[in-house]
């Protein structure tokens, strides 16, 4: 008889990671607090699939930026100090990881991760026929304002082999929409890709449910994890106990309210913010997905909408949308692209991204035999979802793992 996991989250981390696991001949059962799938940070983001974009936010020279931010009043960053040991915790441990040699080797931690991720959503696609969520490969360009940040980002490459340089003439050879933007140049990668998040999560959620392998529990918070003599025996629904053999918790941000005796999970919720434009006859719109550097804005084109997705508000666990910062990201998009889609009837929306301090999730196992992490992706969590489905059922399985894990294995004890 296979073998059940319980996991806590249904978003589209852990919608991922049972979809792998039922890939594998597991049985799963995934618990989630509220009534529907995918209807938290995974409903509304970006949408771009960004493989070779993954370095940190944590970098040298980022708390002296971070402060220049806060000094403006169209800041990309807001930060609001808390009387909470949680968040002061977690900055301390941001400052220590703002070091060239460590964000350098976080991002190789997490290419490395995102690579694997892109082949595994690309099986899924290709040998599944997994469908239905607006996937397209149409290549990103990540623009700039400013010749010295353009020159910069030129001489640094994540993957030069993949990536082309693009003056301001060749961007908008390239992608019509940018002829009037105001841009200085571009890097260039043809093969990012673009997708709803959302549907994706609608299509894992189908495809577990005929599979007659996987139990969803909607609307039933987990309170409590039952433990003893080194491993987890149940989950606390309330009054009710639910026995488990192997758990998972990739419940994001909330996660560390389930954490057991020795095991720290250092996550904070870094709030992020969207707007949903649908696009028009008339509408001239970017093809390409677009990230705006200097701003710190990106653009994605999912069927006939427009998602424009920014922010990191280090402001605690307040979900409420903040008209202001609302009215900063729509006035800034149609300053960019003023004729892209209709932004009076954009769709607001904000989502608490769980990030730890250095960036790379925690991935894995934990000081408890049957208990493993799959937590702390920020804002990349649809990227990285497949690959880290695909190595938690590994792990699970007991099998190789298909990349190094170095970086991501956070046992605590």
């Amino acid at each position: 008889m296979a073998q059940r996991v319980c996991i806590i989250g249904g978003g589209v981390i852990g919608l991922a990671t049972a979809y792998a696991l039922v890939r594998d001949g597991f049985e799963v059962t995934v618990v989630e607090a509220r009534d529907s799938l995918g209807s938290e940070t995974s409903f509304a983001n970006g949408g771009q699939l960004s493989y070779r974009y993954v370095a940190p936010l944590a970098d040298a020279g980022v708390p002296l930026q971070a402060i220049g931010w806060m000094l403006r009043g169209d800041s990309p960053l807001k930060l609001r100090p808390r009387f909470d040991l949680a968040q002061w915790r977690w900055m301390a441990s941001f400052l220590g990881a703002c070091r060239h040699s460590v964000n350098r080797a976080n991002a190789a931690h997490l290419l490395r991760l995102a690579l694997l991720s892109q082949g595994t959503l690309k099986s899924w696609r290709e040998d599944d026929g997994l469908a239905g969520f607006q996937w397209r490969r149409n290549g990103k360009l990540v623009t700039f304002r400013q010749n010295s940040s353009f020159e910069h980002a030129r001489h640094g490459l994540a993957d030069p082999q993949q990536q082309q340089v693009l003056s301001a003439a060749e961007c908008a050879q390239l992608e019509p929409a940018l002829m009037d933007a105001p841009f200085v140049g571009a890097i260039y990668t043809p093969d990012e890709e673009v997708g709803d998040c959302h549907g994706f999560c609608q299509q894992l959620a189908a495809r577990l449910q005929a599979s007659g392998r996987c139990e969803f529990r909607l609307g039933q918070a987990v309170t409590g994890i039952r433990h003893g003599h080194g491993s987890v025996n149940a989950i606390e629904l309330g009054e009710h106990l639910l026995p488990v053999e192997q758990l998972v918790i990739a419940a994001g941000h909330r996660s560390p309210l389930l954490a057991l005796p020795g095991l720290q999970l250092p996550l904070y919720p870094l709030k992020g913010y969207s707007l949903t434009v649908p696009i028009g006859v008339g509408h001239r719109v970017p093809d390409v997905s677009i990230t705006d550097y200097d701003r710190k804005i990106v653009y994605a084109r999912i069927g006939e909408q427009l998602r424009v997705a920014a922010m990191v508000d280090i402001v605690g666990f307040d979900p409420a949308l903040d008209p202001k910062r609302l009215a900063l990201i729509k006035r800034q998009a149609q300053d960019t692209f003023p004729n892209a889609g209709a932004y009076d009837q954009a769709v607001e929306w904000a989502g608490m991204r769980p990030a730890t301090p250095s960036g790379v999730p925690l991935l894995g196992a934990t000081a408890y035999r049957n208990l493993w992490l799959n937590l702390g992706h920020g804002a990349l969590g649809f990227t990285l979802a497949c690959g880290s489905g695909r190595l938690l059922s590994e792990l699970i399985a007991e099998r190789p793992p298909s990349i190094d894990l170095q970086g991501f294995n956070h046992r605590a004890a």
